[in-house]
Order: structure tokens, then sequence, then C-alpha cells
């Protein structure tokens, strides 16, 4: 599969990415319409976030800047490779 590179379409990406979120969060809050489940979906979202710019700007940034991530998968196997010296 080629890159995405088409500017329209990586902001059309975004869109529906954060579409599908809301209506993920507003279908789990008209199934359990609580403070806890709107509290938990928040924490859910805010931790994921976090992970995501851990993952590629931290570690690009702070750990290694000499390696680029191409997305989640080139991050696991990253993580996941033998270092040299323990």
């Amino acid at each position: 599969m080629r890159d995405l590179t088409n500017a329209k379409l990586i902001y059309a990406k975004g869109v529906l990415f954060v579409l599908a979120g809301l209506l993920a969060a507003v279908a789990l809050l008209l199934q359990t319409p609580t403070p806890r489940t709107a509290a938990l979906i928040a924490i859910a979202i805010w931790c994921f976030a976090r992970a995501y710019y851990l993952a590629f700007y931290v570690i690009e940034h702070y750990v290694d800047p000499s390696f680029r991530f191409s997305g989640l998968w080139s991050v696991a196997r990253y993580l996941w490779r033998p270092r040299a010296g323990g």
C-alpha cells in the first residue's frame, strides 16, 4: 500500500477518525448515561492521545532521534527489538 500524500485526503482521514471516536463515545454514553461513563471515556481518550504522542514525538525527539516511525507497528517493532548493551 502506498503512503497517503494528498493533503485533502489526510485531513479527511483525520476528520473521519474524530467522527468515529465521537460516535463511539456518544453510543457508550447513550447506553450508560452516567458521569462515571463520561469520565472513563474522557480518561481513555486522554491516555491514548498521550501514548500516541509518546510513541511518535517523544521517542523520536528525545530517545532515538535517528529513528523515524511510520506507524504503530513500526513503534512496536522498535520497542521489541534487542538492544545493544542490555
